[in-house]
């Protein structure tokens, strides 16, 4: 069997690709529903709602528990990332993106009008609320137990 039949075939694989590919979708579709605007760019975005880091890591560790054991060592170490990985989405990645709204309206207030340093806005967008987060979390949650 090849790589990639191999990696179609994996079931834990396939519930991180759908829990990311669907939280990435609906961040379209709430943009659409909430701000009546077509922005296709939020598919491949950071940050919004829902969390696609959470979609993606809880649904790996449901799915891996649910296939190996929540007792097993694959669960643990699956389960330990994913909790890592949200407090990151919602504590040091939502920090660094207000700070980057913050210089980005410091550097606009200083440079008023006309000429003056060319400057590259900052991404703001970087992390998630912890709602976001949880609703991501969910997402994947719900997403392993459908699909196992």
């Amino acid at each position: 069997m090849s790589f990639f039949q191999e990696l179609i075939s994996n079931r834990v694989f396939l519930v991180g690709s759908a829990g990311w590919f669907t939280a990435q979708a609906l961040k379209v579709v709430f943009t659409l529903i909430l701000e009546r605007r077509w922005d296709f760019y939020r598919f491949f975005g950071l940050g919004g709602m829902p969390s696609s880091h959470a979609a993606v890591v809880c649904g790996v560790a449901t799915a891996t528990g649910l296939q190996e054991g929540f007792y097993s060592v694959e669960f643990a170490l699956a389960f330990t990332l994913a909790c890592i990985v949200m407090t990151d989405a919602a504590g040091v990645r939502r920090a660094a993106g207000r700070q980057a709204a913050l210089l980005n309206k410091l550097v606009q207030d200083l440079v008023v009008s006309g000429p003056g340093p060319h400057y590259e806005r900052l991404k703001e967008l970087l992390g998630h609320t912890p709602f976001e987060v949880l609703v991501g979390a969910l997402l994947g949650t719900l997403l392993a137990v459908i699909m196992m």
